[in-house]
């Protein structure tokens, strides 16, 4: 061992996957009050304190069931919504708290069994309405209501007329409906407001929006939106479009870099687009390459911005500030120091740091996420990142080849616990954006297509082939993990070339799917054209569940040889727990080791700590016993 070795603690599971101090703060449109997120009977719950640190926080929320994750302030200061689902089953209720009664218990809003809330928005021109989506009528689709935020009333706006997957109200009263047509293409089409018809005003190419027109978001004036668009371009730029004309009219754009398109995925992570808090404007877009860019399209944000981006090191995440735009709270991304977040206020100058998230975890014992290129066989070039565990030789070491999930997601820059996890064991861990990953333009994306278990999973080995040559992995300890569709991209490593792996772990994957894409949620179904039916196979059609089968980690059980280590949530609507049944069985029939670990008060991704550190010290002892790392536990 070497000195710089013995310097680095042995941190437990405990210590990157337990619930932080503080986190996801915000502050209240008036300025006068931050909000955050914090533990309380070891769940995250809601508190508030005010800006001015002149009274005690509040804990507002009393949930001690499942952790609070998204929370909004509303026009008026004095109300706040928070979203909670049932142990993972992903069917969201929007929850009301009065916080100048913080002693009541929280209000549902949206009290129905079975139902889905989707889409929260706060109209500028409506204060003290809230816009949501809910499916209570069917549950294929989701029509537009209005709720009164103070009295709870839901009013219905407009009927969903069927196969329209969003509805957009503007504050003239206009609707719009985004549906697909019989060929797959987005239309955006206006309602007429005596006949009901819908009128085209757009379309856009399905197969070049895999997961639709991302950002959309409608102008103040409510004459246009600004969206994400790849038209006639391999990159995905802002622009406004005239809800009358349909014209795309460019607003910005990078040379390089695509908008940040994250969110789509996972909707708590910053949008695209940096809003004014009070009308609503454009203040500010990101982009994303190996590292974010903020550009300032509003002078009076670049002046904020430049300030914001002198608080801490790393790169801005989540920014909000009161309606004056003068008082902020801002977080930031580092690859070693996870979510610093800060208090600015812009008209006297002055700062203060709020909180770190995790204060045990020291940035200089972590070790750094380095932007790295992989070469396809192909000739394709592969954004990853290279983590390597500190003080140690980066020669031949036992590697972790960590896989991302959607596969329409994306690896980026970041603190990541696993990663840091797996490096504080002793593992390289190597990221792989593989083709058909979002975030690289167009034609990375779509050279995804038909490739599942075929080119998107040679560019995965193709990352284990570069990590051996350069040095830094042992051929003979290299184990794959995944979630999603990362725990697919494991199974069909073991499945699909079993030398190449010496160990698995698979979280909540897809095991077969044909099975997969017909036990997905009703109100998904008719949005799969674009992308499961486009890249991997629509099961209604014979041919294609042939090729879903052949592409389908079930179908190779023969070949598995490789230790297994499966995880799934009991409640999850996505992957649903008979895919991990699937392969968990066929598996152990042939006598091949699989340890299989349910949480039955999870779904598709773990929310309670204690679930997410049983599953990371299942695969520390499972990873050592298999790669000779240096787990925690015995």
């Amino acid at each position: 061992m070497t000195a710089v070795e013995s310097e680095v603690p042995h941190l437990a599971a405990e210590d990157f996957f337990g619930p932080p101090v503080r986190t996801r703060a915000s502050i209240s449109p008036d300025g006068g009050r931050i909000a955050y997120l914090a533990p309380w009977r070891e769940r995250l719950n809601i508190w508030v304190e005010s800006a001015d640190r002149d009274g005690e926080a509040r804990c507002v929320t009393a949930d001690d069931k499942r952790s609070v994750h998204v929370y909004h302030w509303t026009h008026d200061p004095r109300w706040m919504i928070y979203e909670q689902d049932g142990d993972g089953d992903e069917n969201w209720h929007l929850y009301r708290v009065d916080l100048d009664d913080p002693d009541a218990p929280a209000v549902d809003l949206t009290p129905f069994p079975g139902v889905r809330a989707a889409g929260f928005e706060l109209p500028h021109a409506r204060p003290g309405k809230a816009l949501v989506r809910l499916n209570h009528r069917d549950p294929a689709e989701f029509d537009l209501y209005e709720l009164d935020i103070a009295t709870g009333g839901l009013t219905m706006v407009a009927e969903n007329p069927g196969q329209v997957s969003n509805l957009l109200y503007t504050p003239g009263g206009d609707l719009y409906a985004h549906s697909l047509t019989a060929e797959g293409d987005i239309r955006l089409a206006k309602r007429d407001a005596e006949t009901g018809e819908l009128r085209p005003v757009v379309t856009f190419p399905g197969e070049d929006y895999p997961l639709d027109v991302h950002p959309f978001q409608l102008t103040p004036d409510g004459t246009g939106a600004w969206i994400g668009s790849n038209r006639d371009s391999d990159r995905t730029r802002l622009v406004r479009l005239d809800l009358a004309t349909g014209e795309e009219t460019e607003v910005d754009s990078h040379p390089v870099f695509d908008l940040d398109m994250r969110s789509v995925v996972f909707p708590a992570l910053p949008s695209p687009l940096i809003l004014d808090r009070r009308t609503g404007e454009l203040l500010g877009v990101r982009y994303l390459g190996e590292r974010q860019v903020i550009r300032a399209l509003d002078p009076h944000f670049a002046a904020v911005l430049r300030e914001l981006e002198t608080l801490g090191e790393g790169e801005i995440s989540a920014v909000s500030s009161d309606e004056s735009g003068q008082r902020w709270v801002v977080a930031f991304n580092h690859d070693r120091a996870p979510g610093a977040t800060y208090y600015y206020d812009h008209a006297t100058g002055r700062s203060r740091l709020l909180f770190r998230p995790f204060p045990h975890l020291d940035p200089e014992t972590m070790a750094p996420m380095t932007p790295v290129t992989v070469t396809a066989r192909d000739g394709l070039k592969l954004p990853s990142y290279l983590t390597l565990p500190v003080g140690v030789e980066p020669r031949g070491l036992p590697m972790v080849l960590l896989v991302h999930g959607g596969p329409w997601h994306r690896d980026s820059w970041r603190f990541d616990p696993a990663a840091q996890f797996l490096a504080s064991r002793g593992y390289a861990v190597l990221q792989v954006n593989f083709r058909g990953s979002a975030g690289y333009g167009k034609a990375f994306l779509k050279a995804g297509i038909g490739e599942l278990a075929g080119k998107m999973h040679d560019d995965l080995v193709d990352g284990v082939d570069w990590a051996v040559r350069s040095g830094y992995a042992d051929p003979d300890r290299v184990a794959v993990f995944g979630g999603s569709y990362g725990g697919y991209a494991a199974l069909v490593g073991v499945s699909f070339t079993p030398g190449v792996f010496a160990a698995a772990v698979d979280f909540c994957g897809i095991s077969n799917l044909v099975t997969f894409l017909r036990t997905v949620p009703e109100f998904v179904k008719p949005y799969l054209v674009n992308n499961w039916y486009l890249f991997a196979g629509d099961p209604g059609r014979p041919e294609q569940e042939a090729d879903l089968w052949a592409r389908s980690p079930v179908s190779r059980v023969a070949d598995i040889r490789t230790p297994l280590l499966v995880v799934q949530g009991g409640n999850d609507v996505r992957v649903v727990k008979a895919e991990s049944d699937q392969i968990v069985g066929a598996v152990r029939a042939r006598g091949v080791e699989v340890e299989y670990m349910v949480k039955d008060d999870e779904g598709h991704a773990f929310m309670n700590p204690e679930n997410n550190i049983d599953m990371f010290r299942a695969a520390d002892r499972f990873l050592a016993r298999h790669l000779g790392g240096r787990p925690e536990t015995a």
